[in-house]
């Protein structure tokens, strides 16, 4: 009975441990089924087949991060961007590699203004290296160059909207985006007066033609803008950044002037003042212009970037080397502040701190990469963007 008993037990182990991997094994093979359902379903079309299958896929198996960028791209499809936005919180929560998913849920949760968490999800975009197709990165980077004109980083914004200019026709959103910018109206196109519509539209058309360097269009539109509305807020500070593309320096500087007329205290206009007397060879009235910005704005590092290469040009080194060691501080990113910076250490004789400036400067220009604007957002539900893995 012994012996029996010995024979029995290696085939009742095998039968014990079969039993307990059946369920694991059965599990692995029915969640295997169902995620080549959900596929199915989705390239079929069939999306309300796929969100059920997709949402038992990711019940299955939590971790399943394709499962939840399908489901997320699917409910961005149609418009359910407060469940897309969730989904895709878990995707960037589980995926390996999460970079587009910041952008669909940056985007998601501009659709719901969510503008806070967008804008922050957007950044975590741009560090991830801003990666997508082009319709994503145009999309993307449109939204992003609102919530940045929102931010008051106005700069910015143009830089963003303006870098692909070129490519796109007359797409009303464009200019609407680049209007408020332009104008330094911190708003989204959602929420800025209605009244203000055509100031922000004639400020728009200029600024497109300008960035795709139509300069006799853009001329015509400022000209509108100038002769309407004269005494608006930011338009004569405009109208100088405008001729200053241009390299009508004169010019500009008296569109600034007209600016601090009408707004004394407008410390952008007294920084591109101080500038653009700069490139006139007009140093000594760009100092106390730029001085006065400085006072006003301490942590504007345009302004001390202004003031250090006013300081430079009258030879006031040290000091200018102090106030763009400042700029610095502020914007470290900046190729221009280390360009100037260099050049300042330059003419101190400190030529070991000099190169490494010229290096940070030209690391910075080979870093800097501009996404393209949306080609059109005329209606931002509509425009899609479909997620790839």
């Amino acid at each position: 009975m012994y012996i029996l008993d010995m024979l029995l037990f290696p085939s009742l182990l095998v039968l014990l441990l079969t039993a307990q991997a059946n369920p694991q094994s059965s599990a692995q093979s029915s969640f295997e089924a169902l995620a080549k359902q959900a596929d199915a379903a989705r390239s079929a079309d069939r999306l309300d087949e796929a969100l059920t299958l997709y949402s038992k896929g990711v019940r299955l198996r939590p971790t399943w991060s394709d499962g939840w960028w399908s489901l997320g791209s699917i409910l961005y499809e149609q418009d359910r961007f407060l469940e897309a936005q969730e989904v895709f919180r878990r995707f960037v929560a589980t995926a390996p590699k999460p970079g587009p998913g910041f952008a669909f849920l940056a985007l998601c949760e501009y659709e719901t203004r969510d503008y806070d968490g967008s804008l922050k999800h957007f950044q975590s975009w741009a560090k991830s290296g801003s990666p997508g197709n082009d319709a994503l990165i145009d999309v993307a980077g449109f939204h992003w160059a609102l919530l940045l004109t929102r931010e008051s980083k106005f700069e910015q914004a143009l830089y963003l909207l303006a870098a692909k200019a070129g490519k796109l026709g007359d797409k009303p959103a464009l200019a609407e985006a680049m209007g408020l910018a332009s104008l330094r109206m911190a708003n989204v196109p959602e929420d800025y007066p209605p009244l203000k519509r055509e100031v922000v539209w004639l400020a728009g058309e200029a600024a497109v033609y300008s960035a795709r360097q139509d300069y006799s269009r853009s001329d015509e539109y400022a000209q509108r803008l100038a002769t309407r509305y004269p005494g608006e807020a930011n338009v004569h500070y405009f109208l100088g950044t405008l001729l200053g593309f241009q390299k009508r320096f004169p010019e500009a500087a008296e569109e600034y002037k007209k600016e601090l007329q009408i707004s004394p205290q407008n410390v952008p206009a007294m920084v591109e003042l101080a500038l653009v007397q700069l490139e006139n060879y007009k140093s000594d009235e760009a100092l106390p212009v730029a001085e006065r910005a400085v006072i006003l704005e301490p942590k504007n590092a345009r302004a001390h970037l202004a003031y250090g290469k006013a300081l430079l040009a009258t030879e006031h080194l040290s000091e200018a080397a102090h106030e763009l060691e400042l700029a610095k501080e502020l914007a470290p990113e900046s190729p221009l502040v280390r360009s100037a910076l260099a050049n300042a250490y330059l003419r101190l004789g400190r030529t070991q701190e000099a190169k490494r400036e010229s290096e940070a400067f030209i690391s910075l220009q080979e870093k800097e990469e501009v996404l393209a604007p949306v080609e059109n957002k005329g209606d931002a539900s509509k425009n899609k963007v479909r997620p790839k893995p």
